[in-house]
Parts: structure tokens; C-alpha cells; sequence
């Protein structure tokens, strides 16, 4: 079996969070979800889980952070293509979240960034494959 990552953020407003992550097109796993926490799948092999932030508290014993004044973790994602990384980010910024820095443009490497409502920094990337032939 692949292995998996699920990524557990803490939000303010869990249906607000819900919108915005839907926007976005991620599947809403109704089996996982409940009032207090909400589970999006990215891929076969990639899970958000957004909880409330008081279900967050109950997995760690130290604060919760508020991204919107630190950087806790930046959650960076691949895309199939620049255009890809445009869409997703161009819908995160008219769904609720904001510009986390200008468009990154390497030449083989193209990335555009977002924070989703609640302050976390998500990235999406583009690594063109004929950079990397050999």
C-alpha cells in the first residue's frame, strides 16, 4: 500500500474552511467528517483534515499557532502544469484566500502561493519533466 499524508490544520470556521476547500475541487469524504472536523481528499494518497480548533488541541499538548502572524508550515502541492497552478490559485484567491507571495517563474520550476482562510501558506508547483531529461 502507498503511503499516505494527511494534513491536519486547525480552522476558525469549519464550513467556511469547508467552502474554500471545495472551491478548490477536493473531494469532501463524508465518512471522516463530522461537526468538528471535515476530510478532503487531494489524491489516492494525499488527505486534509481540517479540524476545529478545539479537535486540533486535543492531538498536541503545545499551543496552536496563528499563521496569520507566523509561518508554521508551508504545504506545498504538484501541479500537472503552469496552467493548473494558475486555476487553483486564481480560484483560492477569489474563494476566500489571499496572496501569500508573487508567482515564482525558474524557468523549469513555475509556483504561485496562497494562504486558505485561515493563514496557512499552501503552495502549488510545476516542475517541467523535459528540465530534468537527461
Amino acid at each position: 500500500m502507498a503511503k499516505m499524508i494527511f494534513v491536519n490544520l486547525p480552522v476558525n470556521d469549519l464550513d467556511k474552511s469547508k467552502a474554500f476547500y471545495s472551491a478548490l475541487g477536493f473531494t469532501l469524504n463524508e465518512q471522516f467528517s463530522d461537526e468538528t472536523a471535515a476530510s478532503f481528499e487531494i489524491s489516492d494518497t494525499i488527505v486534509v483534515m481540517l479540524l476545529t480548533k478545539e479537535k486540533f488541541q486535543q492531538f498536541s499538548t503545545k499551543p496552536t499557532a496563528d499563521v496569520n502572524s507566523v509561518t508554521g508550515a508551508i504545504t506545498a502541492l504538484s501541479a500537472d502544469s503552469r496552467e493548473e497552478a494558475d486555476r487553483l490559485a486564481d480560484i483560492a484567491l477569489s474563494s476566500g484566500g489571499r496572496k501569500a507571495q508573487d508567482p515564482m517563474d525558474m524557468g523549469m520550476m513555475y509556483g504561485r502561493s496562497f494562504l486558505d482562510p485561515d493563514g496557512h501558506h499552501w503552495e502549488l508547483v510545476y516542475m517541467d519533466p523535459a528540465a530534468f531529461e537527461g
